[in-house]
């Protein structure tokens, strides 16, 4: 792995626009840097999937799967006064939302700069201030006065994504990465960095990538990619939040600069014990950290594709702190934990290890 082509992907992905159902940018960014280890497709729902070079088409396929879109919002009105009535996509806590800057497309393709409204302290009651304002009494402000500017010269109508406005950051001195989306753009970029690894390997199996849309909104992407691939058994590669510093110390799961978390329990899916014991024993065998966790809550594309014929699934997440907001950290050490694990496991499989679990 060159790190520093890894981090210039990782902030390419974080940085690009790709909420829900308007993943485009995100879909380049990956078939750009990914043609060169495969052949990729991609189809109208932005699914984009990677047939590995060298895969013999008589081996067990494996999908390693990692999913391309983030959460945001989309405008549901145009008010009078010239700002915008909002919902979100995928799940958000309305703590985070006011006050942050985004972007929202217009019908051009372009991105205008606004802000999601926070009414000033001035206008509030004692009572009001301790409360938390609802979503649906929140607006999103691109400097118009009217309905009609909005329509006319923003170019902005019911329909267009929102999505936050952050810069990516590598914080060098502890090697930190900062930005929107790592879920799940550090999920995609260890896609890539697991290809370009495994390029020129013979293996014991076929590999076939696949990025798929609109997990934040129900897995529908992996709906259509796993029908396609039809797989033998699959990695999920995530994002997960961490909870370093929100749990007691005895109950820390997805805590940053402890590996990669293996899940084993969701609101979506068991993952196959078997399988799950052989990615743990393959961390002990390379010293690589890792950690497993058990939610109750959350959910991912490894159980659509579990449910699709039964295939094997293990979901591997490099920790989020604070997913599913505007802002979070990750330490580029779990990257490259959950990147060697993910690689050795793939170069260890083969068709008798499979059919033990």
């Amino acid at each position: 792995m060159d790190k520093q082509k890894s981090l210039k992907l990782i902030e390419s992905l974080s940085n690009a626009n790709g909420v829900s159902g308007f993943e485009n940018e995100v879909t380049a960014i990956f078939s750009n840097t990914i043609r060169d280890f495969g052949t990729v497709s991609e189809d109208h729902m932005r699914n984009v999937i990677v047939e590995r070079n060298g895969n013999s088409g008589h081996k067990p396929v494996v999908q390693i799967d990692a999913h391309s879109d983030e959460v945001g919002f989309m405008v549901q009105a145009v008010k009078p006064n010239g700002t915008l009535r909002f919902v979100t996509i995928g799940s958000w806590s309305a703590i985070s939302i006011p006050a942050q800057k985004v972007r929202v497309r217009n019908r051009d393709g372009e991105y205008i700069p606004a802000i999601i409204t926070s009414t000033p302290p001035h206008f509030m009651t004692a009572e009001e201030r301790q409360k938390l304002p609802r979503v649906s009494n929140m607006s999103i402000d691109i400097g118009a006065t009217s309905a009609e500017e909005v329509i006319n010269d923003f170019k902005i109508n019911v329909g267009a994504p929102v999505v936050p406005d952050v810069a990516f950051d590598y914080l060098k001195n502890k090697d930190l990465l900062m930005g929107k989306a790592f879920d799940n753009r550090i999920g995609t970029a260890c896609l890539v960095d697991t290809l370009q690894e495994l390029d020129g390997h013979e293996l014991g199996v076929d590999v076939v990538a696949s990025l798929s849309a609109q997990e934040e909104v129900g897995d529908r992407g992996a709906q259509v990619t796993v029908r396609r691939i039809k797989p033998d058994l699959s990695i999920v590669l995530e994002g997960p939040p961490a909870d370093d510093t929100i749990v007691e110390p005895y109950m820390i799961q997805t805590g940053m600069r402890r590996g990669p978390m293996l899940r084993d329990l969701d609101t979506s899916i068991i993952v196959n014990p078997a399988f799950q014991a052989y990615c743990l024993d393959t961390a002990k065998q390379y010293g690589i950290k890792a950690q497993r966790a058990v939610r109750t809550g959350g959910g991912n594309d490894g159980a659509v594709i579990n449910l699709y014929q039964g295939a094997p699934t293990v979901v591997i997440g490099i920790p989020v702190r604070y997913a599913h907001t505007p802002h979070c950290f990750v330490a580029f050490e779990d990257y490259v934990s959950a990147l060697d694990l993910v690689t050795q496991v793939l170069k260890s499989l083969d068709k008798d290890t499979i059919n033990r679990f």
